[in-house]
């Protein structure tokens, strides 16, 4: 039996979580979230708790049932305290400011490079080199902090670029003068 699969999933107040088919919503006091979970999953709410069941044994169900039961419980957790997702951004003249709904950085190209805020995707700037993403889907907030650090990502030589608040950069040695006979 799957460990996490097995874990109930307990509602906090102010959570209301209802199962239709495989449609399962979760509505917090802000936002509601709604995934279609795979049909061979059996999601039943039972008091303050929600529990998924599988049907047997088989291989696809058993990696099903760990995963359903964990986007259940980011469902849970982003109505209630939301995800975020830090980053930095080292290197000479490379800034970052918010305008208006969109991201604005000078991240040493010949142009500034400007990201919209997505619907559901809070960005904030609280300094010239410190980006902050913050929304209820733990998958939408993760994707847009992906998608900004690929502008630049971070060079192992003298890490310039933008990375995440807790990335280590490995970094490597320069090149070493060559001798002359």
């Amino acid at each position: 039996m799957s460990r996490i699969g097995r874990m109930p999933i307990a509602i906090p107040a102010g959570v209301t979580v209802t199962v239709n088919g495989s449609e399962v919503s979760v509505k917090g006091p802000k936002v509601e979230l709604k995934r279609t979970v795979h049909p061979n999953m059996t999601v039943t709410v039972e008091g303050s708790e929600i529990h998924v069941t599988r049907p047997n044994d088989e291989k696809q169900n058993r990696a099903l049932h760990g995963l359903t039961r964990s986007l259940i419980h980011n469902m849970v957790v982003g109505v209630t305290e939301g995800f975020k997702k830090e980053l930095d951004v080292n290197g000479v003249g490379y800034r970052v400011q918010k305008t208006g709904k969109d991201l604005v950085m000078n991240l040493g190209y010949s142009h500034q490079v400007v990201m919209p805020e997505i619907d559901g995707i809070t960005i904030e700037c609280p300094n010239a080199n410190k980006i902050i993403v913050s929304g209820p889907d733990k998958q939408k907030v993760g994707q847009f902090a992906a998608e900004i650090r690929e502008k630049r990502p971070p060079e192992p030589y003298k890490g310039k670029g933008i990375k995440y608040s807790d990335e280590v950069i490995r970094r490597k040695e320069g090149k070493t003068g060559s001798k002359k006979k």
